[in-house]
């Protein structure tokens, strides 16, 4: 089985992580800022809306490929896929805007934690299954 729903899933988190990355790099050149944050407080929420999605992301679309790999329902791949790529839409929106709390921000954590407390319950529940079905 070709985990085809994790692929576009995946395909649309690398573009939105080039376009964060994007927004740092043309920050920099254009502040000409090397290294760090160069006290600018804009650049140092862009930093962390573009490390924030590579701290989560990762771990968050291997999950969704696990649980496609083991024929988890296409309904719940594409409800993860989707809440997840909402959640870092509204994550990095929330976070851009503000260094305080904003809802964008709040909504697309939450989210995003929601996701992969799901995945992960998911996951275990189709081993443990398997498992009940093997013994």
């Amino acid at each position: 089985m070709t985990p085809r729903i994790s692929l576009l899933i995946a395909s649309l988190h690398v573009l939105l992580y080039l376009v964060l990355a994007l927004r740092v790099v043309l920050h920099r050149n254009v502040h000409k800022i090397g290294v760090g944050s160069g006290g600018d407080a804009v650049l140092r929420r862009k930093v962390r809306v573009h490390g924030n999605f590579g701290a989560y992301v990762p771990l968050a679309l291997l999950m969704l490929a696990l649980l496609e790999l083991a024929a988890v329902s296409t309904t719940w791949l594409w409800t993860f896929g989707i809440a997840l790529l909402v959640a870092r839409v509204l994550h990095a929106v929330g976070l851009g805007g503000s260094s305080g709390y904003s809802v964008g921000r709040f909504t697309g954590t939450l989210l995003t934690f929601v996701t992969l407390l799901a995945m992960a319950v998911l996951g275990i529940w189709r081993f443990v299954a398997g498992a009940m079905l093997v013994a």
